[in-house]
């Protein structure tokens, strides 16, 4: 894709299918009916508000769909007239509803000839006065503190009541997050994944675009951050599209790449305007490839293919069109040198490169991008979080695997990990977080326990071809170990498997995957639809016994194509 007329091709692409999908009201939109942590009202009402992250920018561009804008008139009104019968609510604290405030709150930020001027007075004010409950409520403390800037922010630009003294307070604990090169925690967890991009830093560049008259000093701090940013997050893109699939809300999809059109939104120029084009024509691409969509063309809850069990609690049918943030580039106008330059490949990168704040070490060989990762999250969270960002290692060619339970190998598929089952049971157990741990520009060392009496420490070193496992084991229980590779595709051309003394390998047309080491050699062959990227998969692995009362230092050498 080149043009701006490639990319509002792409979007229309995505939302032709929802337009008779509409509530009477249109204040909510109906997509499927499975749950969420929110009752079906606010579901309905976030699957509304999702779509406006690509219609908002197509609008303020200069785009024109009279449809969909007459759509989303109609739902504002109605979703925020208490004497309608599809009105919104009421809001409480932690309110999912806040999180979709803010994409309303874009709306009349930069769009606001479709969403606001339009509007009555007193339609007007319904709308300031439903945005307006989040000033009287408790958020968490994370980037949702951003909902709360925005829709400040647009009451504000449209002379409406807001609360200047919350929003500041909001902004200084947003500060407080900070951790300095680029990078945030978000709140209270010390996991970092693609919040930092499509949250922290799309919300701040937003807002660097909104406010840079009112406040010119953290508008440009904003943007300064943005850009050493940048020069990480570049790095968990590979050379044919793709992104890294790690971590929580990979539901989100094309959302991986959001951060790019925020950085050419803002005027960042670090990466020339042909290399962030090339990254993202190519991501696009390459989503449009994935199976991603129903039959009808409605976007589903998977990666890339429909799949609940990778999922988070608040996944709602809505939930994917959080993607459309992606778009924000259709705000850029007609004239913009954006759409004049030619998509470029990548710049020259490291083949090895730490991100310290991010607490991973990347490699970049043959275009694909694979990720060390020191096992640094939060034990327990939205689900699936050992699998999300505790494995060994994350790849744009292999994927991860999330377990169905926690009961023998092929339910659990513990590609990637070390996974321990103690004798006189079958549950399986891995590392769920690190005690400690160190990156380093040639390798990645973390202390963890998967079980109580088990303690390990693993270095991870990678190599030309793979890389070197080291694990030093103290039990106080005897058990089986088994060393996992990776996940690698079946029933495609070329698959075949084979295990032996002191080494397995699972390979197909496009993949291979070898572990060797002490021990036996085993595959384990996964349940259906537990790795993200395709539903069957076989993991090679060696197998080990430890006794309890041992300490042992075992090597293991996972080898890749």
């Amino acid at each position: 894709m080149k043009t701006k007329q490639d990319f509002t091709a792409w979007m229309k692409r995505r939302l032709d299918p929802i337009r008779g999908l509409y509530s009477p009201g249109r204040a909510r939109l109906l997509l499927g009916d499975t749950g969420a942590t929110y009752p079906p009202a606010t579901i309905g009402m976030e699957a509304f508000s999702r779509p406006l992250w690509a219609l908002v920018p197509f609008w303020a561009g200069g785009g024109s769909d009279p449809e969909f804008e007459a759509i989303y008139r109609d739902g504002l009104i109605r979703g925020t007239d208490p004497a309608d019968p599809e009105y919104w609510g009421v809001c409480g604290d932690y309110d999912q509803r806040f999180v979709e405030m803010a994409a309303i709150a874009c709306g009349l930020l930069f769009a606001p000839d479709k969403l606001w001027e339009p509007l009555t007075q007193a339609q007007r004010e319904n709308l300031a006065a439903w945005l307006g409950q989040i000033n009287r409520r408790t958020l968490p403390a994370c980037n949702w503190l951003f909902f709360l800037v925005l829709v400040n922010a647009a009451l504000q630009k449209r002379g409406m009541p807001h609360d200047a003294a919350r929003t500041e307070e909001c902004l200084a604990q947003l500060e407080s997050f900070y951790l300095g090169g680029g990078w945030y925690r978000d709140g209270s967890s010390d996991q970092k994944d693609y919040y930092i991009s499509f949250a922290f830093h799309y919300y701040g560049l937003l807002y660097a675009a909104a406010m840079e008259r009112e406040e010119p000093a953290r508008c440009a701090l904003y943007r300064e951050r943005a850009g050493l940013f940048a020069q990480d997050f570049i790095y968990w893109f590979a050379e044919d599209g793709s992104a890294l699939p790690y971590g929580r809300s990979l539901a989100y999809r094309f959302g991986q790449a959001a951060f790019w059109s925020a950085y050419v939104f803002a005027g960042l120029t670090g990466f020339s305007h042909g290399v962030v084009k090339g990254l993202l024509s190519r991501h696009l691409a390459w989503w449009d490839e994935q199976k991603m969509t129903d039959r009808n063309g409605v976007l589903t809850i998977g990666y890339a293919y429909p799949n609940l069990i990778m999922a988070e609690r608040y996944n709602a049918p809505g939930s994917p069109y959080w993607g459309m943030k992606t778009l924000l580039l259709l705000a850029l106008p007609d004239s913009h040198p954006f759409w004049q330059a030619d998509p470029e490949p990548l710049p020259p990168l490291e083949s090895l490169h730490a991100i310290e704040k991010a607490d991973l070490l990347i490699r970049r060989k043959n275009g694909d991008v694979t990720a060390y990762a020191a096992g640094v999250c939060e034990r327990y969270g939205h689900g699936h979080v050992p699998e999300k960002y505790a494995k060994f290692a994350y790849s744009t060619r292999y994927g991860f695997s999330c377990a169905r339970s926690q009961l023998v190998l092929h339910e659990n598929c513990p590609d990637s990990m070390l996974a321990f089952v103690p004798d006189g049971g079958d549950a399986v157990f891995v590392r769920l977080s690190s005690k400690s741990w160190r990156v380093t520009g040639t390798s990645v060392e973390a202390e963890w326990s998967p079980f109580p009496g088990i303690e390990v420490k693993t270095v991870l070193e990678p190599t030309e071809t793979g890389c070197r496992r080291t694990h030093t084991v103290r039990t106080a229980v005897a058990c089986t170990a088994y060393d996992c590779g990776f996940s690698v595709r079946k029933f495609v051309p070329g698959f075949h498997a084979e295990a032996g003394d002191g080494f397995a390998i699972a390979a197909n047309n496009d993949q291979s995957c070898t572990v060797r080491g002490e021990g036996e050699g085993c595959l384990v062959g996964a349940d259906p639809n537990t790795n993200v990227l395709y539903p069957n998969a076989e993991i090679p692995a060696v197998k080990l016994r430890f006794a309890a009362g041992e300490e042992r230092t075992v090597v293991t050498v996972v080898e890749m194509v």
